[in-house]
């Protein structure tokens, strides 16, 4: 596995408008993107830090994966996600190396990357994220 550099820092908010708003007004960062996601019940905005992606998520349904988290742990810094040459691989060798899955295989993700989630009981706590391009 082979880790390029921090992909973006996931942060699950309430309000995407209200946080764009901070993150624009407030820190001077501007806004590139906004994406749903229907089958992860999301909607994304997108800023960046240096070599670094900010990525806010709004749940577009109680019952999604960012609802649920508000729920349980309200909003706040949701994942941790790396920038690897192969999702599907990195997440093979995670597995191999005993850690738990959440996603045995990468799927399409925001822009148009392929993610697979590592399980934060197996990671220390923090839910971590392989994105790539490559499959």
């Amino acid at each position: 596995m082979n880790i390029s550099h921090i992909e973006h820092i996931g942060i699950a908010v309430e309000n995407l408008n209200e946080s764009i708003k901070f993150y624009e007004d407030v820190l001077g960062l501007k806004c590139y993107s906004i994406e749903e996601v229907a089958d992860q019940k999301v909607k994304t905005a997108f800023f960046m830090v240096g070599q670094t992606k900010i990525e806010l998520l709004e749940s577009t349904s109680p019952d999604g994966p960012i609802g649920k988290y508000i729920d349980k742990k309200g909003q706040g810094i949701h994942h941790l996600a790396f920038a690897v040459n192969n999702a599907t691989e990195a997440l093979k060798l995670a597995e191999e190396k005993g850690v738990t899955l959440i996603d045995k295989e990468s799927r399409k993700g925001a822009e148009g990357l392929h993610i697979g989630f590592l399980h934060p009981k197996s990671t220390h706590g923090v839910l971590t994220e392989f994105c790539s391009k490559e499959v």
